[in-house]
Formats: C-alpha cells, structure tokens, sequence
C-alpha cells in the first residue's frame, strides 16, 4: 500500500509539469517566433528522446532496477527542461527538448510511467488492478518533474517479478503483446497529430483566443479526464475492459473531427470537452488488460513495448502535422487523427473481444 501511494504521489507530480508543457508549449513557441512546422519539429525531438528512453527501459529496466531507472530519468528531465528555458533557437530547443524527453501531448506516457505500471500490479489483486489504474490515472491527470525522485523512497517489492535471471517473455505473450502493440502504433500515430500543444495551437491561431483562455479549457479538459477514469473503471466492471475501450473511443473521435468544423471559440471548447470527457476512459483499461494478458514476470517487457510503439507514433506525427497544420488547413490533423483513431478502435474489437482478462473469464 505504501508503494501505491509513492507512485501516485510521484505520478501526479511528474504529470503537473508535463500538463502545463501541453497547454503552453505550442503557444510559447509560437510567440516567440516558430512556424508550426518548427513547433512540430520541437514537439518530434522531445517524443524522439522519449522512444529512446523507453526502449532503454523495456530491454533492461528490471535488470538495472526500476527505482534506478525512475530517478535517473527525473534527473535527465530537469536538465532538459532547465536548458529549454534558457534557449531560444529552434535546433537548440530540439536538443534541449530531446535530452529532456520534453513532452508537448498533455499526458504523460514516458519511460517512468511503464515502470510505474510494472510496479502497480503487485500492490493488488486481480478484482482490484482496474480499479488501481483508475485512480492512477486520475492523478496523473489531475496533476498533468519534480515525482520522480520518490522513486528512491519504494520498497524492494518494487522490483516484484524483476528480481534474478531475466526469464524469457513466453511466445503466447509475445503475440498478444505485439499484435496489441501494432494496433497501438495506429492510435499512437493519429494521437501525434491531436497532442494538446498543437491543439492549444490550432486554437490560439483558429479563434484568436488568449493563452489564459486556452489554459482554462484545458483545466477542465483535464477534470473531465480525471472523472472519466473512473467511469471506466465502473463501466468495466459491467461491459468488460475491451468494449469499455473501443465504444468509448469512437464517440470521442467523432466528437473530434466536428471541432475543426466549428464555426466560433464557443462552439469549438463544448465539443472538445465533451471529447476529453470521453478519450481517456481507454487509458486505465487498457493499462489494466495489457497487465491482465501477461504474467507477473513478463509485466515490464509488456508496458515497455506497447508504450514503445505508442510514444514512437507520437514522435513521427506532430512534424507532419505541424506542416500539414502551415500548408493545408489548421483543421486537418483533426480530420486525419479522428479518422486514424476511429479505424483503430474498430480493428482492436476485432482482433481482441475474444480475449478475456482473469476477472471476465466465466
């Protein structure tokens, strides 16, 4: 209970800094004289640095040690983040925004987030583990990088199932981890190109509104993610984890798609927080399905990879978008993310409603 309670309190703080990096971030930049194609190079470079940090972490987290790896990853992102706020150039803001794993999506899906994740199942049962990501993904939310280094404070327990000679990751696991992670890739890439800095951009140029405005619509954007985790939880509960993630999903990219077709500033925010009262509900339940479908020991490799593929897609799209955003309209990373999203939740009900976690297997 304890550990569960350093990895909330870590979690929550991490997310607060890379909250206020989503809304300002694109804004910020743009002031200061970026093209939106330059914002989406910033934006890749950071994602890039991330992929790097995960694929470290998935391939040899257990074995250096999970609260090693937590509290040198809170340390490359202060240095990060200290030379982003003293630099001014473009090529200089990438590698500033590479070494810091500089995230400007709104949510936190780093490297210390897999092991956060490896960690929490062994704070619960199996009726519970739903319910713990739940409220994990809360205060990541309600917080969205100072948390971690508390890392330091866990318990050997931490290292559950990491402990010893790394066991190999069984084929049945591999399969389901890697055809899970492709369909992730799809909804990773699309979610490239709706990451809150270029969304905070698209209405900083679109409707003309102010940074404070914008912050504001992203404070209860927030709230709306917070709530909405745990109505996952709930719905789960009743319907299952992969209903709960597809039929949720799909509403909110429909949701989506109409904001950029939004006659006013008004219209636009009502739709996307009826969006953002929608888009997460995915997060707790998947998290909770992927660590269901593996065991104990596999925990790790199976967080690496699906978030592997999930910041990797994020890292390729918002330069894409960005130019997109500069040389056909602003509105076009929403139709084509939208529709990418859309197509991934239709394909992930396909290949997995037939594959029960512990706790749905009658």
């Amino acid at each position: 209970m304890n550990d569960r309670r350093l990895i909330y309190t870590a979690a929550f703080l991490r997310a607060l800094a890379t909250g206020m990096a989503g809304v300002l971030l694109g804004v910020t930049l743009a002031q200061i004289g970026f093209s939106a194609a330059a914002i989406g190079v910033v934006l890749s470079a950071g994602l890039a640095g991330a992929t790097l940090a995960l694929v470290i972490v998935t391939w040899a987290g257990d074995r250096l040690g999970r609260r090693r790896c937590l509290f040198w990853l809170s340390l490359l992102g202060t240095v990060g983040g200290l030379g982003a706020a003293w630099v001014s150039g473009p090529l200089a803001m990438a590698a500033a925004a590479f070494v810091g794993t500089l995230n400007g999506m709104g949510r936190d899906r780093g490297a210390a987030l897999v092991l956060e994740q490896a960690i929490l199942p062994a704070t619960t049962d199996a009726a519970g583990r739903t319910g713990a990501f739940a409220r994990y993904n809360v205060l990541t939310d309600i917080g969205h990088a100072l948390g971690a280094p508390l890392a330091l404070a866990l318990s050997s327990a931490a290292e559950t199932g990491a402990a010893g000679p790394r066991r190999p990751v069984s084929p049945e696991s591999k399969k389901i981890i890697w055809k899970i992670s492709g369909l992730f890739a799809i909804d990773s890439i699309a979610g490239g190109f709706l990451g809150s800095a270029l969304l905070s951009y698209f209405f900083f140029e679109r409707f003309a509104v102010s940074a404070a405005l914008i912050g504001g619509l992203f404070f209860a954007a927030r709230v709306l993610n917070a709530l909405s985790h745990l109505g996952a939880a709930w719905l789960a509960e009743r319907i299952g984890l992969v209903n709960t993630m597809v039929f949720t999903h799909i509403p909110s990219s429909v949701l989506l798609a109409a904001v950029g077709f939004a006659p006013n500033f008004w219209v636009a925010a009502i739709l996307f927080l009826l969006r953002e009262g929608l888009v997460e509900m995915d997060v707790p339940t998947r998290q909770s399905y992927v660590m269901a479908v593996v065991g104990p020991a596999e925990r790790t490799y199976a967080s690496g990879v699906t978030h592997l593929v999930r910041v990797g897609g994020w890292a390729v799209a918002p330069s894409f978008a960005g130019w997109l955003m500069q040389a056909a309209s602003l509105g076009a990373p929403l139709f084509i993310g939208a529709g990418m999203k859309i197509a991934y939740d239709l394909l992930l009900w396909r290949a997995f409603r037939k594959l029960k976690p512990p706790e749905e297997r009658g």
